[in-house]
């Protein structure tokens, strides 16, 4: 990170939700923002505001061949990107067999495939400056999951599997990478029309009908502040010790610490039979990482 006046954030999908949050911080503190939004009048309010501080562009993530041209504009604007926040996004319900081809590669394009390409539009401007950030803003669903969200902790998991390398492969360039795991924020992703719905098979019903219920009900009344989850990233992101990844909200919390917790649990329990399978009498493997 530089210092504040100077910094510049590109976040796609920055009309809306943790996007905006993060936008509108950033543009409080005198910092300049290029967001990415499907429909550019959405930014009319914050264009009012902050002016030529903040640069609008049409862009739809899945465009992975348009990243290139956002990310030079951008340079050609301000001259220079500090940070990188791939934040557009949607959230999908439905079971496994409900889930068609088409919308489950839908989910991997926005929450992979679309912030790879921002990803790889940028990092030669970060190694040439030898600093910068990039900030995947993906959920408690990239790293734990439940039924009827199959496909959208799909394109989180990629997501985070994909960043974790990216953030040894770019650490020796001085390029920080920060994985955001929120749980439940008051935005517009579990409203009617956003948060997307598989067609039913009535014989899931009875397994996921509460979860579906559940998912539109919380629309609204989310426990998780936006405003102040911007506050919470832009900290971190300037902390020496800052995490690979960052758990966001009390929810997000409680739930990967017990995801965890199982998890580890289960590689002692069956330690001994995984190791049962290697050839006797090797000595461990030795590798790179």
């Amino acid at each position: 990170m530089t210092t504040h006046e100077n910094t510049v954030w590109l976040i796609t999908g920055a009309s809306s939700g943790l996007g905006l949050a993060l936008a509108e911080a950033a543009l409080r503190a005198g910092e300049r923002v290029v967001g990415t939004a499907r429909r550019t009048a959405r930014f009319d309010t914050l264009r009012a505001r902050y002016g030529d501080r903040l640069l609008a562009v049409e862009h739809d993530v899945r465009d992975t061949s348009g990243a290139a041209a956002v990310v030079r504009q951008a340079l050609e604007t301000f001259g220079r990107v500090d940070v990188l926040v791939n934040n557009a996004g949607a959230g999908q319900v439905g079971a496994a067999e409900e889930i068609t081809d088409a919308q489950l590669r839908d989910m991997l394009d926005q929450h992979l495939f679309g912030p790879a390409a921002y990803v790889r539009a940028v990092l030669p401007h970060l190694r040439e400056r030898g600093s910068g950030a990039v900030v995947q803003m993906s959920s408690q669903g990239g790293r734990m999951s439940f039924p009827a969200v199959g496909s959208y902790s799909a394109g989180k998991f990629a997501l985070e599997g994909w960043s974790e390398a990216l953030a040894g492969e770019v650490a020796p360039f001085g390029i920080r990478v920060l994985i955001v795991e929120p749980s439940r924020f008051r935005t517009e992703f579990n409203a009617a029309g956003v948060l997307r719905e598989a067609a039913q098979d009535a014989s899931y019903d009875g397994v996921i009908g509460a979860v579906r219920a559940n998912l539109a009900e919380a629309d609204g009344v989310q426990e998780g502040d936006p405003e102040r989850a911007a506050v919470v990233v832009r900290e971190v992101l300037d902390a020496p010790d800052a995490p690979l990844r960052l758990p966001l909200g009390t929810e997000s919390v409680r739930n990967l610490r017990r995801a965890y917790t199982r998890a580890l649990e289960d590689v002692e329990t069956w330690a001994s039979a995984s190791a049962s399978a290697d050839f006797p009498g090797l000595p461990p493997a030795v590798r790179a990482f």
